[in-house]
C-alpha cells in the first residue's frame, strides 16, 4: 500500500509539473534533440582536457539553498579536479539589477540562475548561448519547451513550482482557526481576514499589504475570469474595476489594522530573520512561491502551512518551472557550463544534496528517487504544487520588455497609494500612462 501511494505521489507530481506551461507545444523532435537524448549523454560529467577551468556561477535564494549549492559545485569539483567554481549568491533584492549590469559589460557569469520573466529580454538581447546538448530527456517537454527560443535552448528548468500561500500554523491554532481544506474563495478569505484581525492585539496583523504585491493581483484578476494584467504579447490588459476595487479593500485593511502600516509593509524582506514580518510574527499569511516553502520551514521549523491562492470564478494560481541555468554567451567555458548543467539535473549525488532547495527535481527519475527520503520540510513545496494544480492558470512567463513596469513602476505608483501621495483612481491612470511606455 505504501509503494503504491509512493507511486500515485510521483505521478501526480509529474503531472503537475507537465501542467505548468500548458500549450507551450511539444518537444523538439529534430536530430540535434535525438543527438542530445543519446547514450553518450550521461550523468557522470566529465572533462574533454585537464586543462584547469574556473567557472563561474550565480544564483540567489535562501540560506539552505546556497548551502546545498555549495555542496554541489564541492562534488563537481571531486569528480572533476580540474574544474573549479567561482560562486557568487545572494538573495533575490537587487540579483538582476546586478546581473543586468554584468551582461552590459560582458563580464556575466559563465552560469547564470534565470527566472521565467527574464528569459524573453535576455534571449532577444543575444545574451544566452545555445545549450541544447544538455540531456533533458527525462524532463517534461512542456518544461523543456518554456526553456527554448526560436528553436534553440537557451535554459534549462531546474524544478517544479506552483504559487500560492503560506501561513503560520502556530497562530491560527492558538486563534482556533482552520482553513477549509479545499481551498477559500477571495470573498471568504477577505471575510476570514477581518475575523482574525478581531482576534490580535494592535501590533499584529493578518496579511502584508497586498497593494503593492503586482503577483497578488495577477492572482485575483486572473481568478475573476479577465486574463493575465498584461498579455504574453505585451498588451496592457489591466482590468479597471476589477483593480480599483482591488485597491480599495486594500485600503481598508490598511485602515482597519488588517494590514500593517505603510512603513511597516514595504520594511518586510522574505526570508530574512529580522525582516519577514512572518517570521517575526507580525503576519499570518504570505503570498509565495513552493519551493520557498521549505526555506521558511527551515526558519521557523515545524510552523509553516501551505494553502492553494483564493479562487472566484476560476483559480487564482499557477504553476511553472521554478527557474533555470543559462550560459552566458559571452563565457569563454560554455562547453565546460554545458556539462555541469547536464549533471546538476541529472546526477542523483546532485539531486540528494539539492533536495526541493530548488523545487521539486525537474528529472522523474531523480523525483523518484528522492521521494522517499523527502523531510517534512520538502513535503510542504509538493504539498503546496497539489493544492495548487486542480485550478491552476497557464503560467505567463512575462512580455518582452516589461521587466521594469512589474518590478519598478508597479511598485512605485501602489506604494505612492499606500502612504496617501496619490488616489487610487489616479494610480490607475498612470498605469495606463506608463503601459504606453512598454506597448509595441
Amino acid at each position: 500500500m505504501a509503494t503504491m501511494k509512493r507511486k500515485l505521489t510521483v505521478a501526480m507530481l509529474t503531472t503537475a509539473i507537465g501542467l505548468s506551461l500548458v500549450g507551450c507545444g511539444a518537444a523538439d523532435s529534430t536530430p540535434k534533440a535525438a543527438e542530445k537524448n543519446s547514450p553518450s549523454s550521461t550523468t557522470n560529467a566529465t572533462t574533454t582536457s585537464n586543462k584547469p577551468v574556473k567557472l563561474r556561477i550565480m544564483w540567489w535564494g535562501s540560506q539552505p539553498r546556497h548551502d546545498a549549492t555549495l555542496k554541489i559545485l564541492d562534488l563537481y569539483t571531486k569528480n572533476n579536479p580540474n574544474v573549479t567554481f567561482e560562486p557568487e549568491y545572494s538573495g533575490f533584492d537587487g540579483y538582476i539589477d546586478k546581473l543586468t549590469t554584468q551582461a552590459a559589460a560582458k563580464n556575466a557569469p559563465d552560469i547564470i540562475q534565470m527566472d521565467a520573466a527574464w528569459l524573453a529580454d535576455w534571449n532577444a538581447r543575444g545574451q544566452l548561448a545555445d545549450i541544447s546538448s544538455v540531456n533533458e530527456k527525462d524532463v517534461d517537454p512542456k518544461l523543456v519547451e518554456a526553456g527554448k527560443y526560436k528553436d534553440k535552448q537557451t535554459a534549462v528548468p531546474l524544478g517544479g513550482n506552483a504559487w500560492g500561500l503560506i501561513y503560520d500554523k502556530g497562530s491560527l491554532d492558538k486563534l482556533g482557526i482552520q482553513l477549509p481544506p479545499d481551498g477559500i474563495t477571495w470573498d471568504d478569505f477577505f471575510k476570514l481576514s477581518k475575523d482574525i484581525k478581531g482576534k490580535l492585539d494592535k501590533d499584529h496583523y493578518v496579511i502584508g499589504d497586498f497593494a503593492r504585491n503586482r503577483d497578488m493581483y495577477t492572482s485575483y484578476q486572473l481568478s475573476k475570469g479577465k486574463g493575465y494584467p498584461v498579455t504574453p504579447d505585451g498588451k496592457f490588459n489591466f482590468d479597471k474595476d476589477t483593480w480599483l476595487e482591488w485597491m480599495k479593500m486594500a485600503e481598508d485593511f490598511r485602515n482597519a489594522g488588517i494590514t500593517p502600516p505603510p512603513d511597516v509593509s514595504v520594511s518586510d524582506v522574505d526570508l530574512d530573520p529580522k525582516q519577514d514580518l512572518m517570521l517575526t510574527g507580525k503576519i499570518i499569511f504570505k503570498a509565495a512561491h513552493a519551493a520557498q516553502a521549505s526555506s521558511w520551514d527551515s526558519l521557523k521549523p515545524g510552523s509553516i502551512g501551505v494553502y492553494a491562492m483564493p479562487k472566484d470564478k476560476q483559480g487564482g494560481g499557477w504553476l511553472k518551472a521554478t527557474f533555470f541555468f543559462s550560459v552566458s554567451q559571452d563565457s569563454q567555458n560554455k562547453e565546460e557550463a554545458k556539462k555541469f548543467i547536464d549533471w546538476f539535473i541529472n546526477s542523483p549525488e546532485a539531486g540528494e544534496i539539492s533536495g526541493t532547495t530548488r523545487g521539486v527535481p525537474v528529472s522523474s527519475k531523480i523525483l523518484a528517487q528522492l521521494q522517499p527520503k523527502f523531510s517534512s520540510a520538502d513535503k510542504l513545496t509538493i504539498d503546496m504544487i497539489g493544492k495548487a494544480t486542480p485550478g491552476a492558470q497557464q503560467f505567463n512567463p512575462g512580455a518582452k520588455g516589461w521587466n521594469n513596469f512589474d518590478t519598478k513602476d508597479y511598485k512605485a505608483i501602489t506604494e505612492s497609494i499606500m502612504f496617501g501621495k496619490m488616489k487610487i483612481e489616479q494610480g490607475f491612470d498612470e498605469l495606463k500612462k506608463k503601459s504606453a511606455e512598454y506597448e509595441k
